[in-house]
This record gives structure tokens, sequence and C-alpha cells, in this order.
């Protein structure tokens, strides 16, 4: 059975089951401990939903090659895994999203994760005051942000205390505006140059880093298109540096806006993946250099192993409303 991910400004009953789920998984206890994650002080129980927040910043410190430097490549950014990893991360979450909001054991498999479409929001200005950050969707500004289904309540140990910044002129802080539906018009019609480029070539290219040139990179947000003059980061990047606070680190997802955000991501990658046959580089063929890069190597998951081929098509559980 497949589900439709739906925009969470033009479905807000789709965002309240998210919302809901969400401040379930907060609540539920995980069964782990600080401790079993390496980290130091207290043993404290860690919760259900802050598994993937721990999940997240411990790959974002594993580097790709091993010994390396994560913030040259590592198992979830800077390289050619960025998509595919965010993707499984995805599912994950959704799956839990569905078992909370089930009943007598049964997930409800009709909830798909919303996507926050930031692009609208950067065509009408980039105002803090868009209908996402509305008490009655993701809530607002704040240190911490003190309305909306994620306020913080003093006091309760359970509640979130998402962070985000903002500057003297009362905009978030950071980047100072969002991407436009230009900008991914413009990283979707990317296309390799030379004279007999190869498929993968369109996805991404050597030295597979955030130098290298094609739609990954661009999507991730480390390509300057088409004004390299722009000294801002963009697309995916440019979100997390608008928004700010938690979204900027690598405890990002404690924001639970960084699963709206990353849907979105996920949506415009099956737009380009629909348009241009679902290829990928580096293939099989690539060095040892590119282990847990390469089509066929596995995730970095701490459930079952799954290899990055398996999250090219995923239409047989989900698919969304409307592709860019």
């Amino acid at each position: 059975m497949s589900w439709i991910r739906q925009n969470a400004v033009k479905n807000p009953d789709a965002l309240a089951k998210y919302s809901k789920a969400v401040n379930r998984l907060k609540l539920e206890k995980s069964g782990k401990f600080t401790t079993d994650f390496g980290i130091p002080g207290d043993k404290n129980p860690v919760s259900s939903y802050d598994v993937f927040v721990i999940w997240h910043i411990q790959v974002s410190n594993a580097a790709i090659p091993l010994g390396g430097d994560p913030m040259v490549r590592n198992w979830a950014h800077r390289g050619p895994v960025f998509l595919p990893w965010h993707r499984m991360m995805l599912l994950y979450l959704e799956g839990q999203c569905q078992r909370v909001l089930g009943s007598n054991g049964v997930s409800d498999k009709t909830f798909g994760l919303p996507y926050w479409d930031w692009s609208v929001d950067g065509d009408n200005g980039s105002l803090p005051t868009a209908p996402i950050w509305q008490p009655t969707s993701m809530g607002g500004q704040g240190m911490p942000v003190s309305d909306g289904p994620f306020a913080y309540r003093p006091g309760d140990p359970n509640s979130f205390a998402v962070r985000i910044e903002s500057a003297y002129d009362g905009k978030p802080s950071q980047a100072n505006v969002l991407p436009t539906s230009t900008d991914v018009k413009n990283a979707l019609a990317f296309g390799p140059s030379g004279p007999d480029p190869n498929p993968g070539d369109r996805y991404d290219v050597l030295n597979y880093s955030i130098a290298s040139d094609g739609f990954r990179g661009r999507l991730e947000g480390w390509t300057p298109n088409p004004d390299p003059s722009r000294t801002r980061p963009w697309l995916h990047n440019q979100v997390h540096a608008w928004i700010g606070g938690d979204m900027s680190p690598a405890g990002s997802p404690n924001d639970p806006v960084f699963f709206l955000h990353h849907c979105n991501v996920d949506r415009i990658w099956e737009s380009w993946m629909q348009r241009y046959n679902r290829v990928y580089a580096p293939d099989r063929t690539a060095p040892e250099y590119y282990n847990g890069e390469r089509i066929d190597d596995t995730l970095d998951n701490a459930g079952f192993a799954t290899s990055i081929r398996t999250m090219l098509d995923r239409r047989e559980y989900y698919t969304y409303d409307v592709l860019p």
C-alpha cells in the first residue's frame, strides 16, 4: 500500500497528524539511554524521536572514507549519498509516525509525511510570518519557540526546546532569503557540459564532494548556480541557514521542521529522477576510496542493510501530491 505526501500548508490535517505523531514519539521512551550512544554525563533515557537526532549527529561525524575528515565528506552529507541517505531517514521516521498514529497494533498507513514547499515562501519575500510559522502550523520564533505544537514548556523535560534565531530586523538570521521557484527550476534543468557526458554526470561527478558540479551539489546547496557572485548557501543548505538555531548544527532534526524541509528536498529529487531515468553516481566500479557512496554500497543504517540502489525508487511506498 502506498501513501501520498502532501503540502503541509495546503493540507493542515496532514500537518496536524505529523505534529501529533512527533509529540507522541517525543514522549515515548525508546528503551535506549544516552550512555548507549556514547554520550558523556548521566545515564538518561532517550525518546523515540531523539533517536533520530542522535543518528543524524553520528552520521554527520562519520567520515567517508574511514579515517578521513567528516567535514569533507560523511555518511549523510557533502557527497552523492546525501539524497539517498536522507530518503532512508524520512522513511524510518514516517514508519514511526504511522505506528504511533495507529491503533490496536495496526499502523496508520494513510499517513504520509507532509512537505514544506519553501520556494513559495521564497517567492513571496521570505517572511517569518508565512503560514508555516503560524501557531496553528509549526509555530513562530523564540529562543526557545513559545507557541505552536512544539512550544517549550518550562519545567517539562519532555517538551521541545527549539531555537529559531532572529536578526535585528526581526527576520531569521544567517541567510537573508529562502530559495525561490527559479532556484529550484535552475537546479532541475542543470545538464553536464562536454561533448559526450556519462548519464551519471548529471547527478554528480568526480571528486564527489562539495566542489563537484552536478544536480546533487546544487540541491544540497554547495554549488552557486546560476550566479557565483551571490555569497550565500543554496537550496537545502540555504533553508537550514535561513531558519538558524537548532536547524544549523548536526542536531538539526531536533527542530521538527527538519523533516518537512527534507521531505521537500526529496520531492525535488523525485521530480529530477522522473525526468532523467533515476541515474546515480558513482557506480559500483568506483575506487574503494568512495566506499559508502557507490550505488550498491550499504547506507549507514542502525536497522537492516539498505543499499543506495534501493533508495532510487520508493514509489511502492509513497508518492507526492505534485512535483515541481
